[in-house]
């Protein structure tokens, strides 16, 4: 099993950044841009892997009193996850996520893992930027 994680600092309150991440119809604008997600009947979702060009069925469960995210393949263990968003004062946010592969398969190697995240993370703060900047504008 490899695991991942990252952290990034995120000027918001921590309910706006959980909202924008849990937006299960917005996901594509944050996550891994090789990834897209497609709801079923919640929490069954289906993932495209353009890597791969195959559609995973996983799982992804939003526990909004927890500001937490955690999702997983469905039929085989191949990775797991979570995002865990919390508040850290003065309006500011510390988003975590942690990425466990049990499949050496689904593991694109650390420095591509690293970069998906990081750029993941980036993205989601450039979302919740524009909804807490364009929702403020009264």
């Amino acid at each position: 099993m490899t695991e991942y994680e990252r952290s990034r600092t995120m000027p918001a309150l921590p309910e706006q950044v959980f909202d924008q991440a849990a937006d299960v119809d917005r996901l594509d604008a944050w996550l891994p841009r090789a990834l897209h997600v497609r709801a079923g009947e919640l929490p069954a979702v289906t993932v495209h892997e353009d890597r791969t060009d195959q559609d995973t069925a996983a799982l992804l469960r939003a526990h909004k009193e927890q500001m937490r995210l955690e999702w997983g393949t469905r039929d085989q263990g191949g990775y797991a996850g979570w995002l865990q968003v919390a508040g850290i004062g003065s309006g500011a946010t510390e988003v975590t996520v942690h990425l466990s592969f049990f499949d050496e398969e689904h593991d694109p190697g650390e420095k591509a893992v690293h970069a998906a995240l990081d750029d993941s993370l980036e993205r989601l703060e450039q979302h919740v930027r524009l909804r807490v900047d364009g929702g403020s504008g009264g």
